[in-house]
């Protein structure tokens, strides 16, 4: 299992936190899963199975590179 937190202070009174994690599945699939919200509130989340760890792998590291470039950062 891999898992990456990403934080955005911002100007918000709440800090903002973008979580990506991949797992294997009980179906012999890799899981991305995406989770996103303020701290403190509930989160928003998106599981999308792959067929393979390569592929899983590629979409997480996509997915890592927009939300830096949004202005999140690594905690």
């Amino acid at each position: 299992m891999l898992d990456v937190v990403l934080y955005r202070l911002g100007r918000a009174a709440r800090p903002h936190f973008y979580r990506v994690e991949i797992a294997m599945n009980l179906f012999s699939e890799v899981s991305v899963l995406r989770e996103w919200g303020m701290q403190g509130g509930a989160p928003r989340e998106v599981i999308t199975c792959y067929g393979n760890l390569r592929d899983a792998s590629v979409a997480a590291d996509t997915f890592r590179k927009k939300a830096l470039k949004r202005g999140y950062e690594r905690a």
